[in-house]
Order: C-alpha cells, then sequence, then structure tokens
C-alpha cells in the first residue's frame, strides 16, 4: 500500500510539472488589430421634431339639395372616388312628375301662344283697313305678349325641375376618399340635416399642421435668417415627416404657413407645411412628427458606432501611449446622421477605436489600423455583411 501511494504521487509531480512546461511554451495571443478613426471638426444636421396632424387639402361636406328617402348609396366609408362619380341617389318619383308637369305647362303655354298669334294676325289687316278700332288690335297684342311670357315661364320651370331633377344624384365634387357615411339606404334625408351625409377628402396634397411654443419660436426665429417672417419661412429647407411607425414619409415637404397669434390657451403658434400625396399614403387625421433640419458648422463629430454606454454615461475608447487604449466619457449634445456630435470628453485630431470595443479594458494594448471614418462607416455598413 506504501509503494503504491508513493507511485501515484510520484506520477502526479511528473504530470504537473509537464503542464507547468507546456505553459511556460506558450506564448500570451498578441494584441487585437482595430481600426482607428481620427476625430475632426465638421458640418453636422440636426433634426428639431414637432407632433403633427395630416389633414386633405380640401374636406368637403356632402349634403343632400333635395329631400327624400335614400334610395341608392353607390359608395363605401374609405373607399376613393374621382371627380364627378356618382356617390348617393334620392328617390326620384316624386321630382319626375315635376318634370312631367313642367313639360304639360309648356306645352299649354305654347298653345296660348300660337292661339294669341292666330288672333293678332286675323286683327292686322282689319285694322289696316279700317275696318275695326285699333285698340282691339292693341288687345290682341297684349294677350299676345303674355302668352309669350307664360311660354318662357313654362320653360323657366322645367328647367328649375330638370335641376331639382339632377339634385337626386350626388356626385363627387373632387377626387378624394369617402368618410364615414352617416345614413343608411332607405333613411329620410333633406337640407336639413345637421349631419352631412359624408366628407369627402382630396389628398393628392396635404397639409400638415405642428405648433411650436413661445421658447421654440424664438430660437426658430433667432436660427433661421431673414428679416422678416415670411422670408425666414421661405429660407426654411425642405421639411420631413415622421410617420407613426417612426419611418420617414419619401416625399419632402414644404413649411407655408405660420398662424398670426399665439393660441392663449396652449401657449402655440401653429404651422403648416404641404406634402404632395402622389401615392396616396397619407389621410387625413393621421398623426405623425415633422423633422426641421438645421445645419451647424465647427462640430466635433464621434461615429455613435464608436462608444458604449455606462450607467447613462456615454464613452469611448482614446488612443493613448504605446498604443494603450483608455475609456473617456464624452457629453453628447446631439446627433447628425450616424454621428454624436460632442463639446466635451474628447478634442479635434484625437484617436479613437471605431469598432471592437466590445472586449476592450482600460489599459489594453491594440494594434492600430489607421483610417477615415468615412471609410470605417462604408466598411461597416449594413450591405457589407
Amino acid at each position: 500500500m506504501k509503494k503504491l501511494f508513493t507511485y501515484l504521487l510520484y506520477a502526479g509531480i511528473l504530470y504537473v510539472a509537464a503542464c507547468t512546461g507546456k505553459a511556460a511554451n506558450q506564448q500570451a495571443p498578441p494584441p487585437p488589430a482595430l481600426p482607428v478613426v481620427k476625430l475632426e471638426i465638421g458640418s453636422a444636421t440636426t433634426w428639431q421634431s414637432y407632433p403633427a396632424t395630416v389633414e386633405g387639402t380640401t374636406n368637403i361636406d356632402i349634403r343632400p339639395q333635395v329631400s327624400g328617402y335614400l334610395e341608392k348609396i353607390y359608395v363605401e366609408d374609405g373607399s376613393w372616388v374621382s371627380q364627378g362619380q356618382p356617390l348617393f341617389r334620392i328617390n326620384q318619383k316624386e321630382y319626375t312628375q315635376y318634370i312631367k308637369t313642367a313639360e304639360a305647362n309648356i306645352n299649354l303655354a305654347k298653345a296660348n301662344v300660337e292661339k294669341a298669334q292666330v288672333e293678332v294676325d286675323r286683327l292686322e289687316p282689319l285694322v289696316a283697313n279700317k275696318v275695326i278700332a285699333e285698340v282691339q288690335l292693341k288687345t290682341a297684342k297684349a294677350i299676345l305678349h303674355e302668352a309669350q311670357a307664360g311660354y318662357a315661364q313654362a320653360v323657366s320651370g322645367k328647367t328649375s325641375a330638370d335641376i331639382t331633377l339632377g339634385y337626386t344624384v350626388i356626385n363627387a365634387p373632387v377626387s378624394g376618399y369617402v368618410g364615414h357615411i352617416n345614413f343608411k339606404q332607405g333613411s329620410l334625408i333633406g337640407r336639413g340635416e345637421q349631419l352631412p351625409l359624408t366628407v369627402l377628402t382630396e389628398v393628392s396634397n396635404v397639409h400638415t399642421y405642428f405648433s411650436m411654443s413661445e421658447a421654440e419660436f424664438l430660437r426658430f426665429s433667432e436660427t433661421i435668417p431673414g428679416a422678416s417672417m415670411e422670408d425666414k419661412i421661405n429660407n426654411l429647407p425642405p421639411v420631413e415627416l415622421e410617420l407613426a411607425d417612426n419611418t420617414i414619409y419619401p416625399e419632402k415637404g414644404k413649411v407655408e404657413l405660420v398662424q398670426g397669434q399665439f393660441n392663449r390657451t396652449s401657449g402655440n403658434i401653429s404651422f403648416r407645411a404641404l406634402f404632395t400625396n402622389k401615392q396616396k399614403l397619407l389621410r387625413s387625421g393621421i398623426s405623425g412628427r415633422i423633422r426641421i433640419p438645421f445645419q451647424q458648422n465647427n462640430k466635433l463629430l464621434v461615429p455613435q458606432q464608436s462608444t458604449y454606454e455606462l450607467q447613462d454615461k456615454i464613452y469611448v475608447f482614446a488612443l493613448g501611449d504605446s498604443n494603450k487604449v483608455v475609456s473617456k466619457q464624452i457629453k453628447v449634445v446631439g446627433k447628425s446622421g450616424s454621428n454624436y456630435i460632442v463639446d466635451n470628453g474628447v478634442t479635434s485630431g484625437e484617436s479613437i477605436v471605431f469598432s471592437g470595443i466590445q472586449r476592450l479594458r482600460d489599459g489594453a494594448v491594440i494594434v492600430p489600423q489607421p483610417t477615415s471614418i468615412d471609410s470605417a462607416l462604408a466598411d461597416h455598413s449594413p450591405s457589407k455583411h
């Protein structure tokens, strides 16, 4: 038993010695080669955003011009219609009867004109030959003029009846989207209804309304060049519309109106921007955010990809002596594209590690691979992977 223990102890010593020698012969891993960029002063575009609502440039209440039963509804809620397309039809029986009555009145008036004309034609030669007094002819001509006026009135009545019958079919005054239809087929409707049949919204172009507080308006006035508010509006660059799903509407908009005074209740002043809507993507009532770009010069830019967060603070790894990295907290004052705008923590001309910072620690040694920010961003863009 003692010999066995001595043998095992000896074997263990040999194994430990072998492992120790093997570890000693292994070399430490080389420092990682990482891209390093030099920070520069540049121009930056920042965006100021404001909650916004979208409305069609034209919202038309569709109301009946005549009374009757709603006999036919040609469209549905939310459907797209073209200008002139039928929307509703009111029962026409009553108004068709008006047409028949007007036509009968025309025929009667025409007969009265012909009868009066015959009497005038009969009396004229008698008066010329002094067979009868002229006063009889004047009386006949007056009756003729009265008959002619009655005929004109009958024709006007027919025209009015035609127009009234035309009101029984309600057509779209513009192209656009149909809103909620407030009445069902068979409803009795008329000109005195409080609710319209529906609202038709023209959305080939849309207005987007947003507001600024007094403080925001003052900063806006100071930032945008121009001697007057009209000049400032004209000098504004095209704006963007951020939709509810955080995507950016593909068309740019133009701010074209500012309200003349502040709302006393909200303390805000309203603006309006115009967007084209060729694809009919935008509808009245949707919400989003207007984004106004502001150009800023002489700003220190740091790629967001080169930063990391720790306890709500933002850091970068700066390249120090002997290629050792040093973590530095930076003060971010804005964003511009894929860059942070920084005013403290790092300086222009300083080099930082662009990517691969996940496993770095203070004092770690790297093999720096200098590159430009543009090249680094291009190499690490999603399309490259």
